[in-house]
């Protein structure tokens, strides 16, 4: 029987004590908050999207960085295992829009408490309110982990699953990258990401609040379209944010000048929406330019697309020339904001960056430096788009590093 310390009892750790359980080993599972998969629980706005029921291609086109590293990972415990897993947890699934899948009762706290059930089943020790403060090693193989108690706890094996630096309140804040420092692991440069993008225009600010349903917006970093996609976004005090720009900042390149272009109205060509204007303006002929354009906007858009315009809005709609109205159908066809930056870690869904998957076995997720040491989850290199996609990195990875530090 072997003796398995899983730190973190977020996604990935509480799947990998779940597997590394399931040999009869003896498992410890420490979390240094007061109760297990806190961020978990404010996933997906606390209904938490548990994977994507798409196909494996569907998948790795969704990763961003180092996706053949989870061919093993992945193939050896898919999203049908995770679905599976969790129906047999007494944890019902049901599937979205866009092959999302969440919990039928849309409660976040119903998937922990299925591995809660789990764990207790299976006869895991789950310490809470326990840090780990370092690693201990001897002859490059992991001895054990020393507690910010002082206590020393033994193991034959150690995995690491203590999340990257997003939404720290949770906890997420390091701890792993210290952890693999100090045993010589590589940590790649940390950045946050699937995160809001500030923006300098002061009439964005005048928008918050205002979400725009069926836009599409294009990303362009140092004067290359790194990005075009289709769906929601949401104004705010400080630029723009919802799940088409979460997707886009996946993309985006720091330090490059970068701009967002946001088409209003894609499902019509510009010759099309010229041709609308045209109509909007002839049955509205005789008011004001600012006055007629209800049918176009939302109300709150009204005033900062008159604005944009380049036409005075007191200007009858009669007296407006067929180049001032293409400008017009142009700038809503385009309408452009200038990317200051993206919010930081606090409110990022995922860390970009991590322990360097070059020190690490992509077929048992342990440690090339130290033996018996593995690694699981966002503490990795490893990231992807919104959709279910990083927890089932999460499961995947937390999953195998359990079964072979189990097994080993």
């Amino acid at each position: 029987m072997k003796r398995v310390i899983v730190i973190g009892g977020g996604a990935a750790g509480m799947m990998a004590a779940v597997a590394a359980s399931e040999n009869g080993n003896s498992v410890c599972l420490i979390e240094k908050n007061e109760k297990l998969g806190k961020k978990l629980f404010i996933t997906g706005k606390g209904r938490c999207n548990v994977t994507n029921a798409g196909d494996g291609a569907s998948f790795f086109e969704n990763v961003c960085t180092n996706g053949k590293f989870l061919y093993s990972a992945f193939y050896g415990f898919d999203n049908r295992a995770v679905m599976s897993f969790l129906e047999q947890a007494r944890c019902p699934l049901k599937t979205e829009r866009g092959e999302r899948v969440f919990p039928v009762s849309d409660h976040s706290s119903d998937v922990i408490a299925a591995f809660q059930r789990e764990l207790g089943r299976l006869g895991v020790e789950v310490r809470l309110g326990t840090a780990g403060k370092e690693l201990r090693t001897k002859d490059g193989r992991i001895e054990g982990v020393l507690l910010q108690d002082g206590e020393l706890l033994g193991a034959d094996s150690v995995i690491v699953c203590t999340g990257g630096m997003s939404y720290p309140s949770t906890g997420s804040t390091g701890d792993g990258y210290d952890f693999a420092g100090r045993t010589g692991h590589a940590v790649t440069k940390l950045r946050p990401v699937l995160v809001s993008f500030r923006a300098a225009e002061e009439w964005c600010r005048r928008l918050m609040g205002l979400s725009l349903k069926n836009v599409s917006l294009r990303l362009d970093c140092g004067g290359r379209t790194v990005y075009e996609g289709f769906g929601e976004m949401l104004f705010t005090h400080f630029g723009i944010s919802g799940p088409l720009v979460l997707t886009a900042s996946s993309y985006y390149v720091p330090g490059r000048e970068t701009q967002v272009f946001i088409d209003l109205k894609p499902a019509i060509s510009l010759e099309q929406l010229d041709k609308r204007l045209l109509r909007d303006f002839e049955e509205a002929k005789n008011r004001q330019f600012k006055n007629a354009l209800g049918n176009l906007f939302p109300a709150k858009l009204i005033p900062v697309m008159t604005e944009l315009s380049g036409i005075a809005a007191e200007k009858k709609v009669n007296e407006i020339t067929r180049q001032e109205r293409r400008g017009f159908a142009e700038r809503i066809k385009k309408l452009p904001l200038t990317v200051t930056g993206t919010g930081g870690f606090e409110e990022a869904i995922v860390t970009r960056g991590g322990i360097s998957v070059k020190d690490v076995n992509p077929s048992t997720m342990e440690s090339r430096k130290v033996k018996g040491l593995y690694f699981a989850g966002e503490v990795l290199d490893l990231d992807a788009l919104t959709g279910g996609f990083n927890l089932q990195i999460a499961w995947s990875t937390g999953h195998l590093a359990g079964s072979a530090a189990g097994k080993e």
